[in-house]
């Protein structure tokens, strides 16, 4: 493919991901402050460590994958956090490692080192990943009696999706 029809294509794929992103932190606000601490079953993961597990996995994937625009590694993979802005802040700071990593590697035209086909499947991968724990963070909630409504998540989540903007 030339690269005056990548470059529309993979603009597509960053817009997707900058939307995935801020899904992720639309649902992070949208959480009462005690939401934080819920978890789905007993022993499972609360619904901030599982923000902490999706800021790592972008971090080490980053790391692992195109070095070059790696960051500081946290000190954790499951560990609390202190609540939406802190969650806010490394989601944001993964958010563009991510979109570097693979904008750059597109833009040089080359594979990441270890894992994915195709740069733009880091992506892919990333947001199948983050979709598994945005579900089990909204049955964390109704398990905790604090349920997100349907009403109150789709502006913050499918209409992120669905504008053409």
């Amino acid at each position: 493919m030339s690269r005056e029809l990548d470059a529309p294509l993979l603009q597509a794929v960053l817009d997707g991901w900058e939307r995935h992103n801020r899904v992720l932190i639309n649902l992070a606000g949208a959480i009462p402050e005690r939401g934080f601490a819920a978890r789905a079953l007993p022993g499972s993961p609360t619904v901030g460590e599982m923000f902490s597990h999706m800021h790592h996995e972008r971090m080490v994937s980053v790391a692992e994958e195109a070095p070059e625009r790696a960051g500081r590694l946290p000190e954790g993979e499951w560990v609390e956090v202190a609540g939406a802005d802190e969650i806010s802040g490394m989601l944001e700071e993964s958010g563009r490692l991510v979109r570097a990593a693979v904008e750059g590697r597109v833009a040089a035209g080359r594979p990441l080192d270890l894992h994915f086909a195709h740069p733009v499947v880091l992506i892919q991968f990333l947001i199948f990943h983050e979709a598994y724990h945005h579900g089990q963070i909204k049955l964390a909630l109704k398990a905790a009696g604090t349920p997100l409504s349907d009403e109150a998540a789709g502006p913050l989540t499918w209409d992120v999706w669905r504008g053409r903007d």
